[in-house]
Order: structure tokens, then C-alpha cells, then sequence
């Protein structure tokens, strides 16, 4: 337990939201950022979570959430880069300005949070502070349809190392890296079954796989600079 707050961006919905209710139920305060009002941030609000809205799709939007997430809190028990755009390949003229988007979603953001809440992170007064990114499984071996996103993943896989060595040993930075973990709303058997199939665990885990590596790295004095992959043994397929 922390009297520091842990920032989770991205913590509106799926994963993002389940590490916030279960840091929670685990005593710790929140703070998340949303990109879009959702009915979910209430039930949230309603626990105590503090919201920040923040566009990270334009470095303005980046430093606008810094600044204002330095007037709710002086300090931070560590930072939990989780948004993300699963946005895939245009092949017309927004080719550009897509990739664009995702480099500072995944990249820009996470790389200027990092570096102007450092003080945040200083003064939590714990003996461990983290940083953790959450980058994707893809990063591993690309993707036919995602290529831009699995590049800026695989940015924001680089941070990890760079920022550990830039921050140790008072930080520890590390990333988590997630295959499928949790079905969208809408899929059927059919995909689920394909979805199974691509791991030596055969299954569909749930988010609380997610929460239980966070909490790994979060209670683990010892651990930086690596990247835990959360992928069934997609690798041994």
C-alpha cells in the first residue's frame, strides 16, 4: 500500500481498468487518463479514482496533462503506460499522418510522462518506484496489418531499456508484453476458438494475467529493464 497514487493512462476500459480496480481493491490510490467519456469512468469516480482527460495524440495534448496532472498530485508511486490505439495500416494519403498518431500515443507520450514526472516519482518517499510499459506480443514478429503499431510498440520496447538504465537504480523501469489476453465485445466462437489455437495454453486468459505481472514487477526490488511476456507460448507455435 502507497499514500502515493499510481497512474494508470489508458484506464478507462479492459485492462487499464481492471489494474485500477484491482490496485484498488489492494489499497492503493489511482489516478487514469481517458482519451473519451465512457459510462465506466463513473463506476471509477464513484471508487475514489481521479480522471484526467488527455489527448496523446498531439504533443500539446502530452504537455497539457503533464501540467495538469501536476496540480492534482506532488507525487507518484509509479506510472503505468497502457494507452494505446490498436489502429490498423491506411494505404491512402493518412498513411502518414496515421503512423504519426500512433508514434505519439505509444511513443511521444510515454517518453515525455517519463521524462517531466520524474520528480513525481522522486518525491513518493517509497523505497520502490516503477515505471512499467505495456507494449504487445506483436512487437516479436510484426504484423501484416498493423504494421505501424507494432513499430511504435516496438519503440515504446526500446524505451524500456534506454529509461531503466537512464533511472537506475532509484527507478525501476520494465514493460509487459501481452498477446490476446481478453475477447471484444461481439466475438464469436468461431474467433475464439482461432484465438486459442495460437498458444501452447490453448485459452483465452482474462485480464487478471495482466494484473498479476504488474503486481509481479510492482513488489519485485530487484527487476528492471526487461520485458515479461504474457503470450500463452505463442512462441512455441
Amino acid at each position: 500500500m502507497s499514500a502515493a497514487p499510481i497512474l494508470i493512462t489508458g484506464g478507462a476500459q479492459r485492462l487499464g481498468r481492471h489494474c485500477a480496480e484491482r490496485l484498488l481493491d489492494d489499497g492503493h490510490p489511482v489516478i487514469v487518463s481517458y482519451r473519451r467519456e465512457r459510462p465506466e469512468l463513473d463506476v471509477l469516480r464513484g471508487r475514489g479514482v481521479i480522471t484526467l482527460q488527455a489527448d496523446f495524440a498531439t504533443e500539446a495534448g502530452i504537455l497539457d496533462f503533464i501540467a495538469r496532472l501536476k496540480d492534482i498530485t506532488s507525487s507518484l508511486r509509479a506510472i503505468v503506460h497502457n494507452a494505446s490505439d490498436w489502429a490498423p495500416d491506411s494505404r491512402d494519403e493518412m498513411a502518414g499522418a496515421n503512423f504519426e498518431r500512433l508514434f505519439r500515443v505509444h511513443m511521444l507520450a510515454p517518453y515525455l510522462i517519463n521524462l517531466h514526472c520524474r520528480e513525481l516519482l522522486d518525491a513518493c518517499g517509497e523505497p520502490q518506484r516503477d515505471i512499467v510499459h505495456m507494449t504487445d506480443y506483436v512487437v516479436r514478429k510484426g504484423s501484416r496489418k498493423h504494421a505501424a503499431y507494432a513499430a511504435t510498440k516496438a519503440g515504446l520496447d526500446n524505451l524500456t531499456l534506454s529509461f531503466a538504465a537512464m533511472y537506475a537504480p532509484e527507478i525501476q523501469v520494465n514493460a509487459i508484453a501481452p498477446a490476446l489476453i481478453m475477447l471484444n465485445e461481439g466475438d464469436d466462437e468461431a474467433y475464439a476458438e482461432a484465438a486459442r489455437a495460437k498458444s501452447a495454453m490453448e485459452m483465452v486468459p482474462g485480464p487478471g494475467v495482466i494484473y498479476q505481472s504488474l503486481r509481479y514487477l510492482l513488489d519485485n526490488r530487484y527487476v528492471t529493464g526487461i520485458t515479461l511476456p504474457v503470450d500463452g507460448g505463442r512462441h512455441l507455435r
